[in-house]
């Protein structure tokens, strides 16, 4: 099987492109090849390539700038996802796609599931919905994992900006009141790879059978203030932090208070996910 995976420089599609090297022959591309903002290319390159599955990892991911920029993050979000899902209709293919735990308002202290209301506060998460929901409409096999507060050691996250501000600076002052569950780009990858084996294995009756959106986060949760302090305390480094609250740290996106979503449908089907912290030792490790 052909896998057509973009975004493959980023922090997920770099890892991707290493885990499903057992699925099929990998057809990596960055947006030299395949930019989401240009539809044309977009649906040429699926074209060309005629994929029996899209691996999309690719996204527009600037929170804040989004909301200056609405129209290039709901064509790379929302309006090409929709395009890949029917090429992928007209070739016979599957997708696999990611969002965001963005697309929840977050009002209530208890973790999302799969089937609970959205209701996203920016634009961010407002086009990642509207992709899910392009995908959805295409009536294709596909699986939508929505991740979290996405970490690794390579591109642009927290983790990395964290780190280097640990290092310039002795003291850093982090937002408290905001809860989520960090989540590796590895942990996504090789949980991907796992269940796409699943699905090679079980042929078109497993799409039929399991096709739709599942959470894919770390377990447990923490703030981006103690999140700071356990990756602080995993380097080594010296420097204090501190707690602020969202409204001392004004950013033009709006973010959810409380962005938890519980991954109990896709470990009861697929496989065990990680502790945060777990995780993130292994990533800094």
């Amino acid at each position: 099987m052909k896998v057509l995976l973009t975004g493959s420089t980023g922090q997920v599609g770099y890892e991707l492109a290493r885990s499903l090297q057992g699925i099929g022959e990998v057809v990596a591309v960055d947006r030299n090849v395949m930019d989401l903002s240009d539809l044309d290319q977009v649906r040429d390159a699926i074209r060309r390539e005629k994929p029996g599955l899209i691996v999309n990892p690719a996204a527009y991911t600037a929170v804040d700038k989004a909301e200056s920029e609405p129209e290039l993050a709901y064509r790379i979000n929302a309006e090409a996802p929709g395009l890949m899902a029917q090429e992928a209709r007209l070739l016979g293919a599957a997708m696999v796609h990611y969002s965001t735990d963005y697309v929840f308002d977050g009002g209530q202290p208890a973790a999302r599931r799969e089937d609970d209301p959205t209701g996203p506060l920016n634009v961010y998460g407002a086009s990642k919905l509207a992709g899910e929901q392009a995908i959805a409409a295409a009536g294709i096999p596909h699986l939508i994992f929505r991740t979290s507060w996405v970490y690794g050691m390579r591109g642009k996250n927290f983790l990395l900006t964290m780190l280097r501000l640990a290092r310039e600076r002795d003291e850093l002052r982090v937002v408290a009141d905001q809860h989520g569950a960090p989540t590796w780009s590895r942990t996504i990858a090789d949980t991907t790879a796992l269940v796409l084996s699943q699905a090679h294995a079980g042929g078109r009756e497993w799409w039929v059978q399991n096709s739709g959106v599942y959470h894919l986060s770390a377990q447990g949760q923490t703030t981006w203030f103690d999140f700071t302090r356990a990756i602080v305390e995993a380097a080594g480094l010296d420097c204090r932090v501190l707690p602020i609250t969202s409204a001392e740290y004004p950013v033009p996106a709006k973010r959810p208070q409380y962005s938890v979503m519980s991954s109990e449908r896709l470990m009861a089907r697929f496989c065990h996910l990680p502790d945060w912290k777990e995780a993130l030792r292994l990533c800094m490790g």
